[in-house]
């Protein structure tokens, strides 16, 4: 909590913060064997979908994180997840669940080692995402070896079988927590995933609901769990 109290959060909506967040993208992803094989640039379409959050997390002004976040539903489908597991997530939109799709995680390595709470504070977006558009399930597109820190946080369980894919040359696993379940139990378990509505509305609201976009988002994490308390 004191950690998220140096942090601050940042719409990424420009050309020099998507070369930043590759500059990032590159470094976490080669340092864990996740870099693609085949030279793809690490800002794809997907980046620009109208169901697409980019977001950077910035520590002294500096970038150090960022994930980017899809509400699927039914009507807009463009995520990773879909992509890559569309025999499992079709048939659930198709019956009118709804999803956020937390994908392209990133971390720079170097500042991660100094502060293990980053990944947290990070993966603290999705949990914000799925509070606000009320979703039915918080999905986890991942290597197998972070399948224990998922099921450990979220609640997270399995979907399918894990798949071979060869652009990250590995086995990609594909899981899901129930959202209402998260909800009842993990901000009490983890109480800096907390937030406050003005904070959830800054990072995800539409810009013609917002007006100017906000240029810097102050985590609200003590406040809520004040009021709370």
């Amino acid at each position: 909590m004191r950690f998220l109290e140096s942090i601050e959060y940042r719409r990424i909506d420009n050309a020099d913060d998507l070369e930043d967040v590759a500059r990032i993208r590159q470094k976490a992803f080669s340092a864990v064997g996740l870099a693609p094989q085949n030279g793809t640039h690490l800002i794809d379409d997907l980046d620009f979908k109208p169901n697409a959050h980019v977001m950077g997390i910035f520590f002294d002004e500096q970038l150090v994180s960022t994930i980017r976040v899809h509400h699927v539903t039914a009507a807009e489908r463009d995520s990773v997840a879909v992509s890559h597991f569309p025999d499992i997530i079709n048939p659930f939109l198709d019956a009118g669940k709804t999803f956020i799709d937390p994908v392209r995680f990133a971390a720079d390595p170097d500042i991660m080692r100094e502060y293990p709470a980053l990944p947290y504070l990070t993966l603290r977006v999705a949990t914000m995402a799925t509070v606000f558009f009320d979703v039915d399930y918080c999905l986890s597109v991942i290597k197998p070896n972070h399948r224990a820190f998922y099921k450990r946080v979220f609640q997270s369980i399995e979907l399918t079988e894990p798949r071979y894919f060869e652009r990250y040359n590995s086995n990609i696993e594909l899981h899901g927590a129930n959202a209402h379940e998260l909800k009842r139990t993990l901000f009490d378990r983890y109480p800096f995933f907390r937030s406050q509505p003005h904070e959830r509305k800054m990072m995800f609201a539409p810009r013609e609901v917002l007006g100017l976009t906000p240029l810097t988002i102050l985590p609200t994490a003590r406040y809520a769990l004040q009021q709370a308390g």
